[in-house]
């Protein structure tokens, strides 16, 4: 679909304007819509998240919330974009990640919560996701849920083995994978798989790339080759080339059974990865502990994201207020925002949270009673707030994972891979409608 087509198709009602400068919703007719028998039908992912539902039922009891996993990742979105276009089905919300969020916003799909009273809460969520969900005039798109920023986690037992210390820089990452190897051959210290352009995002976010930028609604500039993006290629290729790194697809049997084997000494992860790891990989208890990133300048550390979500209102609801409130509502009262914390075991997007001593201070015995969340809790407050996601980013990371899988499997460098990404991207958005800078 074009850009053109898709603007007409899943523009949805004009509930709430478009513009953070839209006239303020008063407080009397958000009282009046808190106290109308409302349903609202709210998609997400989230597991088991009917007691953070409750809360606000219990505050606003006329107000009801259907649950619906509609899928996760791929099917979800399929869903709501044939929804959006259909032109009935779509839920009142939805949860969206923020590499999706550009991509529903350039299709003016979203409500702008700004003149719901949202634009107060922006104080309570850390700086950089409060970017992710925001516009240049003030819109407010969706409210954060949960973050990803990246650190690693590494077996302590399999580096005191080595005599590895943990690596403060990637150059120091690259001796110490090229050392433990030679030593240890079916041991690796770390692994790239092509099939997670997420991490990979993450990674070009830490080093400081702007691989997208979006002006307006049909201007952008693409520059997934850019000389960050080849440092990255060149680093990481060079590494795979020589075998100090594995290149397993991850997330499949032989990853799980590779971190319990000892395959891999390290996993560079996001904030969520801690606990992920702790039911993964339960035979390898007590051995791991968690570290920053290392860094391509030691003297200003920086750390990217690798996932993370939100809630936003679809533009097409037909209670808007009340889906405003139950955005907000889910997402910034503490009592909700810390069942999130403790129950799916989210990493939060409040500030109140993550100065939090009994969220900072957890020492889980999986990780030997370190305090990681600690670790992440700087790495979260280390994100650049300027990075942007490209507006039809999930095409984008299809042909990434396509090509780097290639070059991994030997066609080319990952260089190479990222020039064809480049040109493969450029043209896809021209044919949509935009103008590539």
């Amino acid at each position: 679909m074009s850009l053109g087509a898709a603007l007409t198709a899943c523009g949805g009602g004009d509930s709430g304007g478009s513009s953070g400068s839209a006239k303020p919703v008063g407080q009397a007719d958000i009282d009046k819509a808190m106290k109308t028998p409302t349903q609202l039908t709210f998609w997400t992912w989230a597991p088991n998240i009917e007691q953070e539902v409750a809360l606000f039922e219990k505050k606003y009891p006329a107000i009801k919330v259907k649950v619906v996993n509609a899928g996760q990742g791929v099917a979800h979105y399929t869903k709501l974009r044939t929804a959006l276009k259909a032109g009935t089905g779509a839920p009142d919300l939805a949860q969206i990640e923020y590499q999706a969020i550009p991509t529903y916003t350039i299709t003016n799909s979203l409500l702008n919560l700004a003149p719901y009273g949202a634009s107060a809460l922006k104080d309570k969520f850390v700086d950089w996701t409060w970017g992710q969900v925001s516009g240049p005039g003030g819109e407010v798109w969706a409210i954060p849920q949960d973050t990803g920023p990246m650190g690693m986690l590494y077996r302590k037992d399999i580096f005191d083995e080595h005599g590895i210390q943990v690596p403060g820089t990637w150059d120091e990452f690259a001796a110490a994978a090229r050392k433990l190897h030679k030593a240890a051959p079916d041991v690796y210290l770390t692994n790239l798989s092509a099939n997670e352009p997420a991490a990979w995002h993450g990674l070009l976010w830490q080093a400081g790339a702007k691989p997208y930028a979006v002006s307006g609604k049909s201007t952008l500039s693409i520059d997934v080759d850019d000389a960050v993006s080849k440092k990255l290629a060149a680093y990481w290729g060079g590494l795979a080339k020589d075998g100090v790194i594995s290149t397993d697809p991850d997330f499949t049997d032989a990853w799980y059974a590779g971190f319990n084997k000892g395959k891999y000494a390290t996993w560079l992860t996001a904030a969520w990865g801690p606990a992920f790891l702790s039911g993964s990989a339960k035979s390898t208890a007590g051995k791991w502990r968690a570290a920053p990133l290392p860094q391509w300048d030691a003297s200003n550390p920086v750390s990217g994201n690798w996932g993370g979500s939100t809630t936003a209102v679809i533009r097409s609801t037909k209670n808007p207020i009340a889906a405003a409130q139950f955005a907000q509502f889910l997402n910034s009262d503490p009592a909700s925002a810390e069942l999130f914390a403790t129950k799916q075991l989210f990493f939060p997007a409040t500030k109140s949270l993550l100065a939090d001593a009994s969220f900072t201070g957890a020492a889980p015995s999986f990780y030997g009673g370190q305090k990681v969340n600690e670790i992440f809790v700087v790495a979260e407050n280390q994100v650049d707030p300027s990075f942007e996601f490209a507006p039809f980013q999930d095409y984008v990371n299809q042909q990434l994972q396509d090509e780097m899988a290639s070059a991994i499997a030997g066609n080319g460098t990952l260089a190479q891979a990222f020039d064809r990404v480049q040109d493969t991207v450029v043209a896809y958005a021209n044919d949509q409608g935009f103008t590539v800078l």
